[in-house]
């Protein structure tokens, strides 16, 4: 490694040494490309977590770590004769000006919305290059996706084609109905499959009005857990102080100490 200001060769090199059968460290030598996705995924969502707090500190980091992740993507697949770190860089340099031709060729494109129309026709054409026959509006949604977040790309790629709602009005009449409906199976027995598919329509209904509110989902509910994680360690912060056990109070108590976190927060 250089003594100079840290590249990206250096973090290559790392890898490289971490994953060395002989020298390197035995817990990153035996990972293989599935069991390291995982992590993958955690960093990529630790780096939206930063972004959502406001901390760059932590930020930056945080994109340390997800690059770490490619780094070692590509390392994995250069042992295994795929491609190298160079390679990916390559094809993302390729992709980028490919699908800008706006940019750095002499097309035109009058604003964000016409930009988006033309990157998904770029896209479209790159399937029929590769051979892909599926020629749905739907095409190209990755099923590795989050499903709260291939609803979402689902819903776009539908309403791209005019198949949506014209205001956010019937959405919540969609929602009411889905829930009645959900009430009607909870009613009939709570038969198991009928529940999953109920409580899924109405999951992609809630999904479907974050859009048309032009909400992020994955913000939202991020902030949802973050009150309730505040507000329950605040009931528990109460109980201790009274020198008692969250656990041995009954609900009603407990529900009292919820208003009381969430009067302090209003306060």
């Amino acid at each position: 490694m250089t003594t100079s200001k840290p590249h990206i060769d250096d973090l290559l090199a790392i890898m490289a040494r971490l994953r060395d059968r002989e020298r390197g460290c035995p817990w990153d030598v035996e990972q293989t490309f599935e069991t390291i996705a995982p992590y993958t995924i955690e960093e990529a969502y630790e780096v939206a977590d930063a972004i959502d707090r406001r901390d760059y500190a932590d930020l930056r980091d945080e994109l340390g770590d997800l690059l770490l992740q490619v780094v070692f993507h590509a390392r994995m697949a250069e042992e295994a004769g795929h491609f190298a770190f160079g390679d990916v860089v390559a094809s993302i340099c390729e992709k980028m000006v490919r699908r800008h031709p706006h940019v750095f060729a002499d097309a035109r494109v009058e604003s964000a919305v016409a930009q988006t129309v033309n990157w998904e026709a770029l896209k479209a054409d790159e399937r029929a290059a590769k051979g892909e026959a599926d020629t749905s509006a739907l095409a190209g949604i990755s099923r590795g996706l989050p499903e709260w977040q291939r609803a979402l790309k689902l819903q776009k790629k539908a309403a791209r084609v005019g198949f949506d709602w014209p205001d956010v009005n019937p959405v919540f009449d969609k929602l009411h109905e889905e829930i009645d409906e959900v009430r009607a199976e909870f009613a009939a027995g709570r038969e198991r499959a009928r529940l999953t598919d109920e409580i899924g329509d109405v999951l992609f209904v809630c999904v479907n009005l974050a859009r048309h509110a032009e909400v992020d989902v994955s913000q939202a509910l991020r902030h949802a857990n973050a009150k309730f994680e505040r507000r329950f360690r605040r009931m528990e912060a109460f109980a201790a102080a009274a020198g008692e056990a969250l656990a041995d109070k009954s609900l009603a108590e407990q529900d009292a100490l919820w208003d009381r976190a969430k009067a302090e927060e209003a306060r």
